[in-house]
C-alpha cells in the first residue's frame, strides 16, 4: 500500500470512530501525498471525504470548498458518481449555511445524476437531504413527506443508518408540527437503532430529539437529562454546530423553568457557536432567546429591538417557521403578555 493509501486508511478509519480532528490530519496527509504522485483519482477521494468531515464538525464553508475542488475534478475525470456525490455535499454544505434555495437547486441536480447512474441509495440520500433543505425554508408538510418517502427508499435498501436519519428528521419536522407524541416516537425508534449501529453522532443527534420532545411535553428534568447526554458526545466528536442547537435547547429549558442567568448563559454559548460556523438560522433563535429573557424582565424596548431583527432576518432569508416564531413574540409583546413561551 502507497503512502497516500495508507494515510487515507486510516483517515476512513477514524471517522468511522468519529475522531474527525485525527481523520482530518491524515486525510491532509494522504492529499499532499496524491498531490506529489499526481494521482488524480486519490486525490478526489480525500477532497470529498474531507467535504464531508469538515461538514460534521461544522466547518461548513471549507466542505463547501472542498467538495467543489472534487466536483471540478470529477468533471475532467467524467466521474459522474462521485460528481453527484461532490453536488449533493454542497448543496448540504449551503443549507447548513441558511441558503436552502440554492441548497434545493443542488440537492435536485444530484438527484437526477444519481437516477440516471442507477444509484438508488443515492437518490434515497438526496431525497434525505432535500427534505431537511425544505424544513429549513419552513415548508414542513413536503419536508415530512419526503422524509417518510427517503424512510421507505432507505427500508428497500436495508440501509439502517439511513432509516434512522429519517426517523430523525421525521422526528424534528414533526415536533415543528406540533406533533410531540410523534417526534417523540421518531427519535425513540432512531436512538435504539443508533445504539445498535454503535453511531455516535446518530446516537447524540436522536438523544438531543428526545430532549427537545421532553421539553415539548412539559418534562423539563427528563429533557435536560437527555441533553446531557448529547452534549457530552457533541464534545467528544467535535461537532460545533448540533452541539450549538443543544445548548440553544437547554437554555430554552431553563427559560422555561424561570431560570433567566442559565438560559442566557446558554444563549450566549450557543450563539457563539453559531456565528463561528456561520449558521444564521441557529443565531436567529439565539437573538430570538435572548430578547424573550429581556421581555420577561421588564426591558420591552430591548426585547421589541430584538424581535424586529429577528422576524427581518427572517424574512431576508426566507425562514418561514422563524419568522412566525418573531410574530407571535411581537404580537405577545403587543398584548404585554410576558410569559415564556416554549418554542419548538
Amino acid at each position: 500500500m502507497r503512502e497516500g493509501e495508507e494515510y487515507f486508511q486510516k483517515a476512513e478509519d477514524c471517522r468511522k470512530r468519529t475522531e474527525y480532528g485525527k481523520a482530518l490530519r491524515y486525510y491532509n496527509r494522504a492529499l499532499a501525498e496524491c498531490k506529489r504522485r499526481q494521482d488524480t483519482s486519490c486525490i478526489l477521494d480525500c477532497y470529498l471525504s474531507l467535504g464531508d468531515t469538515l461538514r460534521a464538525q461544522g466547518d461548513f464553508t471549507g466542505a463547501r470548498d472542498c467538495y467543489t475542488q472534487g466536483f471540478d475534478l470529477a468533471r475532467v475525470l467524467d466521474d459522474r458518481a462521485s460528481e453527484a456525490d461532490a453536488v449533493v455535499g454542497m448543496g448540504l454544505s449551503e443549507r447548513a449555511l441558511g441558503d436552502w434555495r440554492t441548497a434545493l437547486g443542488l440537492i435536485d441536480r444530484a438527484s437526477r445524476l444519481y437516477q440516471a447512474m442507477g444509484d438508488r441509495r443515492g437518490e434515497a440520500f438526496s431525497r434525505w437531504a432535500r427534505a431537511g433543505a425544505l424544513r429549513i425554508k419552513g415548508d414542513i408538510p413536503r419536508a415530512l413527506t419526503a422524509f417518510k418517502e427517503s424512510l421507505e427508499m432507505f427500508r428497500k435498501l436495508r440501509d439502517r443508518a439511513g432509516v434512522a436519519y429519517s426517523y430523525c428528521g421525521l422526528g424534528g419536522s414533526s415536533r415543528v408540527a406540533g406533533r410531540f407524541n410523534d417526534s417523540r416516537r421518531y427519535y425513540l425508534m432512531a436512538n435504539r437503532m443508533f445504539t445498535r449501529l454503535g453511531d455516535a453522532f446518530g446516537i447524540a443527534y436522536s438523544y438531543c430529539g428526545l430532549g427537545n420532545a421532553a421539553r415539548m411535553h412539559g418534562d423539563y428534568t427528563g429533557a435536560l437529562a437527555f441533553f446531557k447526554e448529547a452534549e457530552t458526545l457533541y464534545k467528544k466528536i467535535g461537532d460545533r454546530v448540533s452541539y450549538a442547537y443543544t445548548l440553544w435547547s437547554v437554555g430554552t429549558t431553563y427559560k422555561m423553568l424561570g431560570s433567566s442567568e442559565r438560559s442566557m448563559k446558554m444563549f450566549r454559548a450557543s450563539a457563539a457557536f453559531f456565528n463561528q460556523t456561520k449558521d444564521p438560522r441557529g443565531a436567529l433563535y439565539c437573538i430570538l432567546g435572548e430578547g424573550e429573557l429581556a421581555f420577561l424582565r421588564g426591558e420591552t424596548a430591548r426585547a421589541g429591538k430584538a424581535f424586529a431583527a429577528a422576524r427581518r432576518d427572517a424574512r431576508r432569508l426566507g425562514f418561514k417557521v422563524e419568522e412566525r416564531y418573531a410574530e407571535k413574540l411581537i404580537d405577545a409583546l403587543k398584548r404585554g403578555r410576558g410569559m415564556p413561551i416554549n418554542l419548538p
